[in-house]
């Protein structure tokens, strides 16, 4: 019996040991973290500018993962315009008549937001988590005009209709798939850039999850801004609006002009 019991602690003693040399190592492995970048930190916005892709690529450093396949980490890219206030109108049938009947006036509406992800988010970080980092259409803050007094419902039904009409828009982009690993730790996502994007700096923000934790976050800006005639013309309309409006009249008047004495008929 006494064999029996000092086997049993020799047993214990050895995988207590084990444990403490497990948590040492643990301890002593690097921290996982992200580094990312984009493709470009400027983009031209002219009179010809149709649209155009940026490519957001990073690597998850110290990384474990054996394979690509693996699925060890999950990446989410957001990429976020300057926020502003828009209103929301809703349509309703009136003597067979549609008119706005309501609205809703947003303080503070992201211009552009396009969401790329290993796979879809709801599967990568619970609801808390994707609330304290904006992340997702669903989980952006759209705040309402303080003065407007409305239930939670009925702001709910604006904002999904805000979403939707983005969306149809080609300004509010998710990508479920749009993220794919290319090695152990190099990552890449393209980023859609709508002609009607609008101009101004785009915040690009890469998040590291594993197994529904944020292990880390990386950020950088993408600057969108006017050249050649469209900036001339942008602000000369800023700088000197009554002049811009006077110069406006008499081209609209001399176009005018010249088209009559063009194309009048003959006596």
């Amino acid at each position: 019996m006494m064999h029996i019991r000092m086997l049993n602690r020799l047993c214990a003693a050895i995988v207590l040991m084990f444990a403490i040399a497990g948590g040492a190592a643990a301890a002593d492995r690097p921290k996982e973290g992200v580094e990312a970048d984009a493709s470009t930190r400027q983009v031209a916005i002219t009179s010809s500018f149709t649209g155009t892709e940026i490519l957001v690529f990073g690597t998850v450093e110290n990384s474990v993962q054996p394979s690509p396949e693996a699925g060890t980490y999950d990446i989410i890219i957001v990429v976020e315009g300057m926020p502003g206030p828009v209103v929301v109108r809703e349509k309703s049938r009136v003597a067979g008549i549609w008119i706005n009947t309501s609205s809703l006036m947003f303080a503070s509406v992201p211009s552009y937001y396009a969401i790329a992800s290993t796979r879809p988010i709801d599967e990568i970080a619970d609801k808390a988590l994707l609330d304290a980092n904006q992340i997702g259409f669903d989980h952006v803050r759209m705040a309402h005009a303080r003065d407007a007094d409305v239930d939670a419902a009925t702001v709910r039904s604006f904002k999904d209709a805000l979403i939707r009409l983005k969306e149809a828009q080609g300004v509010y982009v998710r990508r479920d798939f749009g993220v794919t690993f290319i090695g152990r730790s190099l990552f890449r996502a393209t980023i859609s850039l709508p002609p009607n994007v609008p101009v101004g700096p785009l915040t690009a923000r890469v998040y590291l999850f594993k197994e529904g934790k944020l292990l880390g976050q990386y950020q950088s800006r993408v600057m969108l801004q006017r050249e050649g005639i469209e900036r001339f013309i942008h602000n000369f309309a800023i700088s000197q609006p009554l002049a811009y409006g006077l110069v406006t009249v008499l081209l609209a008047a001399a176009a005018g002009l010249t088209a009559a004495f063009a194309f009048r008929k003959p006596a």
